[in-house]
């Protein structure tokens, strides 16, 4: 199989096109290398792919690179939370109008397979359930609730503390950022363009991807990556909330098997969403304290305060990616997290942290 891989020389982007050639499979290596993501010259374990310097916003640079493809593995993207309002053109010009001009070239090249990368992001917040009134949406959280330390959302109908569920992928979609705000687009996009040409789209919702060449010293890395940056530096890890908020940590080499196995399968509807994941939740409170033992840095502080796009709990129901894709998670927390702390990370962005 032939397969154009957008976003090829980044975090997951690479071990995409890594895993798909030693399985055999033909790359077709495209990165924008954005400032945001990459610094200094292309990593070494990228120039293997001989990758295409280019936009995917060229619309003419696709329509040279797709004849003879089979799928895109679409892996381009500005990524974070958004530091300022002001960030919302580059966000959805790189997201959003990217991968319109892309579906469009992919429809003059006669490509009909699409594997997209997404993110739980769409989400907000998990699934909540109250004793009295089961499954319900949680209140927001307040200002005052948060200076209180009062982190766990609350019924919007009898304001008793709710309970974390798992997140299925027919939860309703609430983005609270401008990147959450630009994958659910990205996803609506593909969808139409699936029923609109009888293509087939795999959404791959990625939670907390953590790993080898995940980027560093940016505003725009992960936190596991800010995590240990500041413990190379002899600090401890600022947590912020309790440090009890619960998230699922993927290690990319799974991610990067759960793109191998969507390119490989056909999926079952236009557009089909699939939570990748680990299937074991963990708070970041637990992240922060594995990663400092690993690196016997200083213990972490838990400071409290809310950024005004995070949510508390946001932990995957991994069930459909098994049924699916026969997909399940190989690399546990405690090992993932203990490599992490000597793994190699991609020299630091042209943005400093």
């Amino acid at each position: 199989m032939r397969v154009l891989v957008t976003g090829a020389a980044g975090f997951v982007g690479s071990q995409v096109a890594d895993l798909l050639v030693a399985e055999g499979h033909e790359v077709v290596a495209l990165d924008a290398l954005l400032p945001q993501a990459h610094g200094g010259e292309l990593p070494e374990w990228s120039r293997r792919h001989e990758p295409v310097i280019g936009d995917v916003r060229d619309g003419g640079l696709l329509d040279r690179l797709l004849p003879g493809v089979d799928a895109v593995c679409h892996q381009a993207a500005m990524v974070g939370h958004g530091l300022d309002p002001s960030d919302a053109p580059a966000y959805a010009g790189h997201n959003d109008y990217g991968t319109a001009v892309l579906l469009a070239a992919m429809h003059r090249a006669g490509v009909t397979r699409l594997v997209l990368a997404s993110s739980m992001v769409v989400y907000g917040e998990g699934r909540y359930e109250c004793a009295r009134h089961g499954g319900v949406r949680p209140a927001p959280r307040r200002a005052a609730d948060l200076a209180a330390g009062r982190y766990d959302p609350t019924c919007p109908h009898c304001a008793v503390t709710l309970t974390p569920a798992l997140v299925p992928e027919d939860a309703p979609l609430e983005p609270r950022s401008t990147y959450a705000a630009t994958k659910v687009a990205q996803e609506h996009l593909a969808a139409a363009w699936a029923r609109q040409t009888g293509g087939g789209v795999w959404a791959l919702r990625y939670h907390n991807v953590y790993g080898p060449r995940m980027p560093r010293d940016t505003p725009y890395a992960g936190v596991a990556s800010i995590f240990r940056s500041v413990l190379a530096a002899g600090r401890p890890p600022r947590v912020l909330e309790d440090g009890r908020q619960r998230r699922d940590f993927v290690h990319v080499t799974d991610v990067a098997r759960a793109n191998l196995l969507a390119l490989t399968t056909p999926p079952p509807e236009p557009l089909t969403p699939v939570n990748v994941c680990s299937g074991e939740p963990h708070t970041v409170g637990e992240l922060a304290a594995t990663l400092a033992a690993a690196m016997a840095g200083p213990v972490p502080l838990v400071v409290g305060g809310a950024r005004s796009a995070d949510v508390r709990h946001v932990v995957a129901d991994p069930r459909r990616a098994t049924d699916l894709l026969s997909y399940t998670a190989r690399v546990g927390f405690a090992d993932g997290i203990t490599a992490f702390a000597t793994d190699p990370l991609r020299e630091p962005a042209a943005v400093p942290i």
